[in-house]
């Protein structure tokens, strides 16, 4: 499956509203500044302020790109995975294009292949002019589960 097909059963697709998508993505997420702003069925959206999130000189950190990716990419899989099933990161990979300093960064998730075990993303991250950030792939596996309610902590 490329990233432009459409998943085999769209029509299964139930995607939460942001308000609930946003309300579960945890205390990581929440302390990140991260939100989801898009969810469809072969396209997730979130954002991240670069404030608050850069390393010692003042240029957004490498590992909160990473972590915003892997956030978008694991939400969007565990939408592709189906009800009552999760997806684990297992590998990301990221390349780090520029700087941001400033703003929001935004990062679009599309699936590159998915089975019943896995699920393979590409992320685009780029500021606000639109330049790209980061790119970034995510491998998850996906697995059989009774969802709890999370409380972020």
């Amino acid at each position: 499956m490329s990233h432009t097909d459409t998943p085999t059963n769209p029509d299964s697709f139930n995607p939460l509203d942001l308000a609930t998508l946003n309300g579960r993505s945890g205390a990581l997420c929440h302390r990140m500044g991260i939100t989801f702003t898009e969810a469809t069925p072969t396209r997730f959206t979130a954002t991240m302020p670069v404030e608050g999130n850069t390393q010692p000189y003042g240029l957004l950190h490498g590992g909160a790109s990473a972590t915003l990716a892997e956030t978008v990419g694991s939400a969007l899989a565990m939408h592709l995975a189906g009800p009552n099933r999760i997806a684990v990161g297992i590998n990301i990979n990221a390349t780090h294009h520029r700087a941001a300093t400033h703003g929001n960064i935004t990062a679009t998730a599309t699936p590159i292949a998915y089975s019943r075990n896995t699920a393979t993303c590409h992320i685009s991250i780029t500021d606000e002019d639109q330049n790209l950030i980061c790119t970034a792939t995510l491998l998850t596996n996906l697995r059989n589960s009774t969802p709890k309610p999370h409380q972020n902590r």
